[in-house]
């Protein structure tokens, strides 16, 4: 028995925000980030929040799938944005769809986070404790960047994309996923500092820098190029693959630098690489669920393909999955 994937679904805030738009108020221009990063607009949250962006993409991943909310099992939401330290955002979404029976928790693996709830879910329907799950991967990330800093702010916007998963035949061939902590802090954002009666002046020392999201782009973008491919190469192997079998190579949507020399690094097409970074940005847990949905919904997967996902984020988090469609 295996776990495939039997429905998507996505989210997005209804405002855009081109390029030109960032031109505004930033010393940058679209041919500027179009050529560093590949990105022409992205979507950004003005009255939408994660937890409603998540719910939305889940009850469309519901409906594809042909199945009620009351059929869950399981829901896992990966997020580093979520609308709240606690509740969990996967239980801000059972109660919003009214998922009532399903079993809820969050994970924060950044960018990677839905290849390791994909995972997580995975194992959790192979040994038996759960026969179906919701997952998804939802960002609203224009709360946590630094709209001053031209360097980050342009790279990111915001969405959900969910995924339900069940028993089938075939489905989910093997897993890959691993974490370099040594490295996390080229990636990072701080939480809030320790503040009590008993810190000198009120609150830690130690807290330093500001509660945006500050990245070391050059570090980012070696570890992608370097790791991505060797994860994929690994999956293979355990998938018993070789790589001219993948019709399709879904990958996180970081930068199209990134995405074009993992292409060439692997010696694949880029054609076998799907990508709509130019419209969305950076989504972190997002970008993988938002393009499979895309892919689904305009007929671009066949079922019996065999694609791979593969995403790094930051942890420094990375994974690879063999799935046939």
């Amino acid at each position: 028995m295996a776990t495939r994937i039997l429905g998507t679904g996505s989210a997005m805030p209804e405002r855009i925000v081109t390029n030109k738009d960032i031109e505004g108020f930033l010393d940058t221009s679209d041919e500027w980030i179009r050529e560093r990063t590949g990105i022409g607009s992205r979507h950004i949250a003005i009255t939408e929040t994660t937890t409603s962006l998540a719910a939305e993409a889940c009850r469309k991943a519901l409906e594809d799938a042909g199945k009620k909310p009351e059929d869950v099992d399981l829901i896992i939401a990966a997020t580093v944005s979520p609308d709240y330290t606690f509740p969990c955002l996967a239980c801000q979404i059972q109660a919003e769809i009214g998922a009532e029976n399903a079993t809820a928790y969050d994970i924060n693996a950044a960018c990677a986070g839905f290849l390791f709830a994909l995972n997580s879910a995975t194992a959790y329907i192979e040994c038996g404790m759960y026969k179906n799950a919701l997952i998804v991967g939802a960002e609203v990330l224009s709360k946590i960047v630094d709209w001053n800093d031209r360097t980050s702010c342009i790279l990111f916007g915001d969405g959900a994309g969910a995924a339900f998963i069940g028993e089938a035949e075939e489905g989910v061939v093997a897993m890959e996923q691993g974490a370099n902590g040594s490295k996390g802090m080229v990636l990072f954002r701080h939480e809030t500092p320790v503040q009590n009666p008993f810190c000198e002046g009120g609150q830690s020392a130690e807290h330093q820098g500001s509660s945006f999201l500050e990245m070391n782009g050059q570090e980012v973008f070696r570890f992608a190029v370097s790791q991505v491919p060797e994860s994929i190469q690994k999956v293979l192997v355990k998938a018993g693959w070789e790589i001219s079998d993948v019709d399709h190579f879904v990958l996180h949507q970081a930068n199209a630098r990134i995405i074009h020399t993992i292409a060439k690094r692997l010696g694949e097409p880029e054609e076998k690489f799907p990508m709509n970074i130019e419209r969305y940005g950076n989504m972190s847990s997002a970008c993988i669920p938002v393009l499979l949905d895309e892919l689904n919904k305009s007929g671009q997967l066949k079922r019996g393909e065999k694609l791979v996902l593969s995403g790094f984020g930051a942890g420094l988090t990375y994974g690879a999955t063999a799935i046939i469609w």
